[in-house]
């Protein structure tokens, strides 16, 4: 059956049809993805707004990237769409770019995410450490939050709204003489309709209840709040046209960096959601996939005046919550919004700005993962440098410098936790296979990871054993690593002991440790390869 294994490119889909697809399968499939469609609906909007863009392109991206996502993707579960955790890099690129711009950041992070997956580099966003991972949602969603405070009072600014946080904050504090009550009241209402809906009917549609309700109170009790029709003028019937933003050497050359910084947060953001859904399902993705997927879907999301798609972790919990068996749940999901956008485009009018912040200002609260992140402060000083370097770069600076940042810092203390743990024990003079050394006999044993960090330790640590005119047996049967820095360092040690007259032999070796040597000179005669330090030990004592 080896010719029906399937590609690790083949969309998931492909695979759901080929093991047999029934009717009570797409009958879950369409609850699950109207369910999902309801959640998706209000959170697209507010997303898009937070962003600095008109709320439809919050529906385009979920609509044409939802669907392409769950058509092509290696997931069962994943549901595509707006993240509140771009909302931050998308409004800064909006404000320095346009909307333009941000479309072409877009177009060009899909090509890279795609790029990603057909390297086969999915695999390696495993590697983000923990700490990371739980570092930067918090840092966003403090950010969050605080880019939903005006409209979460109705504050009256006297100029644009500050990007940097400390700028923001003073900003909003200097307006609060203009605070609104009408608008704390309808945001606040949207959160307690929320809370209490998630703990005493968690399968309700809580936030689109929420939504409903203020925009149905605003309206009957004229509140003088501000809406979607104030502000954008309400939401178009259908998708528009594709067409290509502007393209250019100096236009690719401005938004570049942004276009990185999408992929890079995509990249997490998408396999991470995945990683979700497999957890809750049982299920394993395909990360290479998904990211080819998720690159498809942020070209068609541009192409279609939409912003940046990725997986979305809370949407995807409620697929696989709801009973999703496959991904045309998503696909219908997809559809249910475009049914939304061609029927009742003209009731989100009526929707107060206001409702739209107390739903992102939950997100943002469920977004930061607080048990994780007191946890991880009280780890160890390691884990809390990493968490903390995260958050407070991502504060301070932006998302990506507290990525990499982070990222940077745990791979340095891994490096340090790795080459402490490498040993090096001196075993001279002991038996082994009933033969006997004596004194100028030595037997040094390398255990671990023998690698560049750690050459310095175990280059003392040989230095340190003095000479042995006789000679050396050095047991690598327990060193599960050995990279070309650490065989230069015991090749150069074998050549001093070389230039003393005494003899090395290499003891337990793996073929690939050996090999590794071999390259770094260290060949007979200078040194010989025996399968155990029993065997070294004999033939170090022959004449």
């Amino acid at each position: 059956m080896v010719g029906l294994t399937p590609s690790i490119y083949e969309p998931k889909l492909l695979t759901v049809l080929r093991e047999g697809y029934r009717l009570p399968d797409l009958k879950a499939d369409a609850i699950s993805g109207l369910t999902v469609a309801i959640v998706a609906l209000p959170l697209s909007m507010a997303i898009a707004i937070a962003s600095g863009v008109s709320p439809e392109r919050g529906l385009y991206t979920a609509i044409v990237g939802g669907f392409i996502v769950s058509a092509l993707g290696g997931s069962r579960f994943q549901i595509g769409g707006p993240a509140g955790a771009f909302i931050v890099l998308v409004a800064a690129t909006v404000a320095a770019h346009g909307v333009e711009g941000l479309l072409l950041a877009t177009v060009i992070s899909g090509i890279f995410l795609a790029l990603l997956g057909l390297l086969r580099l999915g695999a390696f966003i495993r590697y983000m450490p923990y700490p990371v991972t739980v570092g930067f949602p918090g840092g966003i969603s403090v950010i969050i939050l605080a880019s939903q405070l005006k409209d979460l009072m109705g504050l009256k600014l006297a100029g644009a709204e500050p990007g940097p946080l400390a700028p923001k904050l003073l900003a909003l504090y200097q307006a609060l003489p203009t605070l609104n009550p009408a608008a704390v009241t309808v945001a606040v209402g949207v959160i307690a309709v929320i809370m209490v809906l998630k703990r005493l009917r968690p399968h309700w549609p809580g936030l689109l209840i929420a939504i409903g309700v203020a925009s149905l109170a605003a309206f009957a009790i004229h509140a003088p709040v501000e809406t979607i029709g104030d502000r954008f003028g309400g939401i178009p019937r259908g998708l528009p046209a594709p067409r290509l933003p502007p393209i250019s050497l100096a236009a690719i050359q401005a938004v570049l960096p942004a276009a990185l910084s999408f992929t890079l947060l995509g990249a997490i953001e998408s396999l991470l959601s995945a990683v979700v859904a497999d957890s809750m399902s049982g299920r394993r993705h395909r990360p290479d996939t998904e990211l080819v997927a998720q690159g498809l879907a942020n070209i068609g999301s541009a192409l279609f005046g939409g912003i940046v798609v990725t997986g979305t972790i809370a949407r995807t919990a409620t697929n696989v919550r709801s009973g999703g068996k496959s991904p045309l749940a998503g696909m219908l999901h997809a559809l249910f919004l475009l049914t939304f956008m061609l029927i009742a485009a003209p009731l989100a009018a009526y929707i107060p700005l206001a409702a739209l912040a107390g739903l992102l200002a939950t997100v943002a609260w469920n977004m930061a993962e607080k048990h994780e992140f007191a946890t991880l402060l009280r780890a160890s000083k390691g884990d809390a440098a990493v968490l903390l370097t995260t958050f407070g770069l991502t504060l301070a600076k932006d998302l990506t410098t507290g990525i990499v940042a982070g990222f940077s810092l745990g791979a340095l203390l891994f490096i340090h936790r790795m080459a402490k743990a490498v040993e090096v024990a001196n075993g001279q003079g002991e038996g082994f296979g009933g033969v006997t050394l004596d004194r100028d006999v030595a037997v040094l044993k390398i255990s671990g990871a023998f690698f560049f960090g750690a050459t310095g330790h175990v280059g003392a640590a040989l230095d340190a054993i003095g000479e042995r005119p006789k000679g050396y047996i050095l047991d690598l049967s327990d060193a599960a690593v050995l990279d070309s820095s650490g065989a230069a360092a015991i090749a150069a040690f074998a050549r001093k002991a070389a230039r003393a007259g005494a003899r090395i032999y290499v003891a337990g070796a793996s073929s690939e440790v050996a090999r590794t040597l071999m390259r770094q000179g260290l060949r007979p005669p200078l040194a010989r390869y025996r399968t155990s330090v029993e065997a070294a030990a004999r033939s170090v004592r022959r004449p």
